[in-house]
This record gives structure tokens, C-alpha cells and sequence, in this order.
């Protein structure tokens, strides 16, 4: 079961709690755990990725087990601790201003 921390305003639009678990099936990469996202909560499709291209948002950041996962392929695979369901996929909304 991989655990997912959403911001808020994600967890508004789908209509959930803080965190969610979803079952993935295979070795979980960030490209199937945010499919499986998308499948469970069919409101959040493009808002992390665009659809078109599935590469992430611009203001959209992925951090787990301290750090940040961000840039990394979305067919690495997540590390263990979030595999194995110990520790959660944190969905942060990046913040900018001037």
C-alpha cells in the first residue's frame, strides 16, 4: 500500500483526507502511483501532470524519506520505505512570489 500526503487544496478538489493509500500494482515508480491517483480520483487528472505530455507541474514538488524526488524519472522507482508503505509520497504545492 503506498501512501500519498496531499496539499490541500488537491485534498479539497478530490473531496479526502490528508493522506491516501493506494494499492499499485508492480514495483511502485512515480508514474504508476500517480496513475493510480488519477484512477482513484479522476478530479485530480492534470493537476500534477499535464496531460498532454505527463511531465509534472511547474509548481508542483515530490519529496519522500527527505528528499526531493522532484526531477527524478517518473519510471524510478520509489524507495523502499515508501514501497513498503512505512513512509509516505509527500505531493507539495511549491510556493512562489517576488
Amino acid at each position: 500500500m503506498i501512501r500519498i500526503v496531499l496539499p490541500q487544496h488537491l485534498r479539497t478538489l478530490a473531496g479526502t483526507g490528508r493522506e491516501v493509500e493506494l494499492h499499485v500494482e508492480g514495483p511502485p515508480t512515480q508514474r504508476l502511483v500517480l496513475d493510480a491517483l488519477e484512477t482513484a480520483y479522476p478530479v485530480l487528472s492534470g493537476t500534477l501532470r499535464d496531460p498532454a505530455t505527463q511531465r509534472r507541474r511547474p509548481f508542483i514538488r515530490f519529496f519522500a524519506c527527505e528528499e526531493d524526488l522532484s526531477h527524478e524519472s517518473p519510471d524510478a522507482l520509489l524507495p523502499e520505505a515508501v514501497a513498503a508503505g512505512n513512509e509516505p509520497l509527500y505531493v507539495v504545492g511549491a510556493m512562489a512570489g517576488g
